[in-house]
């Protein structure tokens, strides 16, 4: 199956038969942050029921606990914040965009500013501008931090001042329009920063209407064999009433 689309005058075609999955699943083997214990996937037995086949049990039944900005790939809204109804999933009004991906090996940062300190692995406004087709500005953008390695599948991020986007890069995007931002990062602030979420509000430009409908997604994993360059992205976001939700961003390729 094909589609047709345009980015300004241009058409271009995407096939929907070949996606590229940039989401990491939600398992207990998956990556979590902000000191969450590992999601927990636990059969449902009581009073006689057992929620197991492999345990006798007539059917499969079970809870899953986990959070939603601590265990997998997910998207946020507005609302994870600022005192507003934002719910994530009730949020997108259509489920394809253009994208750009783009890879950036982090800088080290050289000076200390409120809660960063020197040597800090940062994105800046510069790599940004250096990458992102002014052209034809995406509305989605997907960032994969360099080196790309597997253990970004399974690592525990807690406590480990993992890199972050300055504030500022975070306020270009929204400058130029970039409506979607996907990183493979457990937040695009600093683990540690007082509570500010300094990048969160810059992106959102601190409230502005304009910027409500637009969603950041984390954790999510970018393979080496899919380029840099333009794409189709299908936002897939479980229909949760809350800030953030799982979420299954798949990409296709394009061609004139």
């Amino acid at each position: 199956m094909k589609a047709t689309f345009h980015i300004g005058q241009t058409e271009y075609t995407a096939d929907l038969t070949k996606p590229l999955d940039i989401s990491i699943p939600l398992s207990p083997d998956g990556p979590r942050a902000w000191y969450v214990d590992r999601m927990i996937i636990r059969s449902v037995v009581d009073d006689g029921f057992v929620g197991s086949v492999a345990e006798g049990g007539s059917v499969n039944f079970r809870n899953i606990m986990f959070n939603p900005h601590g265990h997998g790939t997910h998207t946020e809204s507005y609302e994870h914040v600022a005192d507003v109804s934002r719910p994530v999933g009730q949020l997108l009004k259509k489920y394809f965009f253009s994208a750009q991906v783009i890879s950036i090996t982090p800088e080290l940062r050289n000076e200390a500013e409120d809660f960063s300190a020197v040597g800090d692995l940062i994105i800046t406004v510069q790599q940004l501008r250096d990458r992102i087709n002014m052209n034809a500005v995406p509305e989605a953008l997907v960032i994969r931090t360099l080196p790309n390695v597997e253990s970004k599948l399974n690592a525990n991020y807690s406590d480990s001042n993992f890199c972050y986007l300055k504030e500022d890069a975070l306020a270009y995007l929204a400058e130029i329009g970039v409506q979607h931002l996907l990183v493979d990062l457990p937040s695009v602030d600093r683990e540690h920063d007082g509570g500010k979420l300094a990048g969160h509000k810059a992106f959102w430009k601190n409230g502005d209407a304009s910027r409500h409908y637009c969603t950041i997604s984390e954790f999510v994993f970018v393979k080496n064999e899919i380029e840099d360059g333009l794409y189709l992205l299908e936002m897939q976001i479980a229909p949760f009433v809350n800030d953030a939700a799982p979420s299954r961003p798949v990409l296709y390729s394009v061609w004139q």
